[in-house]
């Protein structure tokens, strides 16, 4: 190990969706990063099923994507767009309404296997110049005045100017980083399969909100919809545990039947829901990106694009600062960056949290006032064009 300078500009711990992306990011602005992963993400192949976990892939991530040069090769394969969002609410009847035409734009987004994403990534790497490290574990860290050194499942050291965090919801790196969390368990768990329907799902988001949880129908290729249904923990085991043709039956309950009756289904799978939030996303030489800083729930299917503008913001304060000659691990460069994520992904899991309380409560007059709100907010133009722009990132 080199005594007078770290051996990489930066380590990256966790080399999934959000790690490989950030990863890809600095080592095209120049950085000498590495990428250590536990083990590779599983292989995607087009004859494969579809994988359960989807994103609604945002026009801000989709321009990340492509600036990393993976866009193109992600986009010919099965990645439907979505072009209107309906949204309404089982105990009001109001509605809501999204057209991309009416926004300009050609779609709203994209609907994209997280295997899909996390694999083209990961073999993009290598061609990009980022040590690969798998399987690697970092067992432990010391954050010096001059680096971070990392101590390795298998007894080696690595040491970099600094440690970019990306280990998940339950990162072990962030508590060694003494970087607390704070939120709240929504026990509730997001049950997904993916059905195929009686009618088309038309190119549009569709998303109920009942008495038990959100429901949505994301559209798939080939006609058929990925569910995300969030629904209270025992409701939730109870769905799991149904045979085909109930679950077909509850989910078209649930759905209104909007797009008809549910005529098949793939096997379920589930995954636990909370808010949390990291108190700082930057200590002394660590920086928090994806769901290591924050975690929220899906109602808005915003979690992965979150992680992806962490990225994209990472990659360009490092990059600015060291392109105009400043020492890009300085403390205010870290700060920038911390100070800038932080402040926005706040700002939108709370705004999360407080849709799904707001549409939890199922009292008369409170539905009647939500109904008011939701029209109020279909028929003003430039507050869902606002509303739209953000989502867009």
């Amino acid at each position: 190990m080199n005594a007078r300078r770290p051996a990489l500009d930066i380590a990256i711990a966790g080399g999934g969706m959000v790690g490989a992306a950030c990863a890809l990011a600095l080592a095209r602005r120049g950085f000498s990063v590495a990428l250590l992963e536990v083990r590779e993400p599983v292989p995607w192949h087009a004859g494969e099923p579809e994988d359960l976990r989807v994103i609604a892939l945002a026009p801000s991530s989709a321009r990340l994507l492509d600036e990393l040069g993976v866009w193109q090769t992600i986009r010919a394969t099965r990645v439907p767009p979505y072009r209107r969002m309906h949204v309404w609410d089982a105990a009001s009847g109001a509605e809501v309404s999204f057209d991309a035409a009416r926004e300009g734009r050609a779609q709203l987004g994209w609907i994209v296997e997280n295997k899909l994403i996390a694999w083209t990534l990961w073999q993009a790497l290598d061609t990009a110049g980022v040590r690969r490290l798998c399987p690697a574990s970092v067992e432990s860290f010391v954050s010096r005045d001059d680096r971070v050194v990392l101590d390795l499942g298998n007894g080696e050291h690595l040491s970099a100017a600094l440690l970019v965090i990306a280990d998940g919801a339950d990162s072990r790196l962030r508590e060694q980083a003494a970087i607390a969390v704070h939120g709240r368990d929504y026990h509730q768990r997001a049950v997904v399969a993916h059905v195929a329907t009686e009618r088309e799902h038309e190119e549009t988001a569709w998303q109920r909100f009942t008495r038990e949880g959100p429901i949505a129908l994301l559209p798939l290729a080939g006609g058929r919809s990925s569910i995300v249904w969030s629904l209270p923990e025992a409701r939730a085991r109870e769905v799991l545990a149904l045979d085909d043709s109930a679950f077909c039956e509850v989910v078209g309950v649930a759905s209104d039947f909007r797009l008809g009756r549910i005529t098949r289904t793939t096997p379920r799978a589930s995954f636990p829901l909370r808010l949390q939030i990291a108190d700082r996303f930057a200590a002394g030489r660590c920086l928090l990106i994806g769901d290591a800083a924050h975690a929220v729930h899906p109602l808005a299917g915003q979690g992965a694009n979150l992680g992806l503008r962490d990225v994209a913001e990472l990659a360009s304060v490092l990059g600015d600062a060291r392109e105009s000659g400043r020492n890009f691990a300085a403390p205010h460069v870290l700060r920038r960056y911390a100070r800038r994520r932080r402040a926005a992904s706040a700002l939108d899991a709370h705004a999360f949290d407080a849709l799904e309380r707001m549409f939890m409560w199922q009292s008369p007059a409170w539905a009647a006032l939500r109904g008011a709100g939701m029209r109020a907010v279909d028929a003003l133009g430039p507050l869902k064009h606002g509303l739209a722009a953000h989502a867009a990132g």
